[in-house]
């Protein structure tokens, strides 16, 4: 028995592959994505205002994997439009946490104090200037921690893309299950899980860290 699932290790393993692509792909997107749909969502253009507002109240108010459906199946039945399964998955977790990352970067844009806006207005600065150069540097720093729980959070909802046709690593282990009739490869999965999200949570605490120097060399 453990030869059979020792023999299922490197197809779990091309499906972690699957899944950190998943992964990197949706975060290089949908981290940016989330800046412009913030400052729209604060625009005085009510047409841009609320263009932001209802794509962050869709999306955000439904579930993921019904979203993942929609794309997949109503696509090629009612617009016949025909998208591959990793292209599928990528776009609808784009749309979906670029609404997410959308709500953080709003709330760390509106958590900074508006006398700062005075102040850079009073100094002869344009509100783009006060934006980019003022009020964005501090919303990096403050949005830092919930930023990496959205991005532990979808390394675990990469197993959601298993419920259409992509190897992605749960989906692998589902097969080596069935094939095995053993539990055993759903302990490897959640090893492999942990391994991701600690890397990722060592990663953001190097990260913390240096902003934290860097403030400490600003007070001195």
């Amino acid at each position: 028995m453990l030869d059979v699932i020792i023999t299922y290790i490197p197809f779990m393993l091309k499906g972690t592959c699957m899944s950190i692509l998943i992964f990197v792909a949706t975060l290089a997107v949908s981290l940016p994505l989330g800046l412009p749909v913030a400052l729209g969502a604060n625009s005085r253009i009510l047409p841009i205002k609320w263009i932001c507002i209802i794509y962050v109240w869709i999306f955000r108010g439904t579930p993921l994997l019904l979203q993942l459906f929609f794309f997949y199946y109503f696509f090629p039945i009612v617009l016949h439009i025909t998208m591959n399964a990793y292209i599928t998955v990528v776009i609808t977790f784009i749309l979906n946490y670029g609404a997410y990352f959308a709500e953080i970067y709003r709330g760390g844009i509106n958590s900074i104090d508006k006398g700062q806006y005075e102040a850079s207005f009073a100094l002869g600065l344009s509100k783009k200037q006060t934006t980019v150069d003022i009020i964005l540097p501090q919303t990096m720093k403050a949005i830092l921690p919930p930023v990496v729980n959205e991005a532990i959070t979808l390394i675990k909802d990469t197993a959601l893309a298993s419920t259409i046709p992509i190897i992605e690593l749960m989906k692998a282990t589902n097969s080596a299950v069935n094939a095995t009739t053993n539990m055993i490869p759903f302990f490897f999965a959640a090893v492999i899980y942990l391994i991701m999200t600690a890397v990722l949570t060592f990663v953001a605490n190097k990260v913390e860290a240096h902003f934290k120097r860097y403030d400490a060399k600003e007070d001195n």
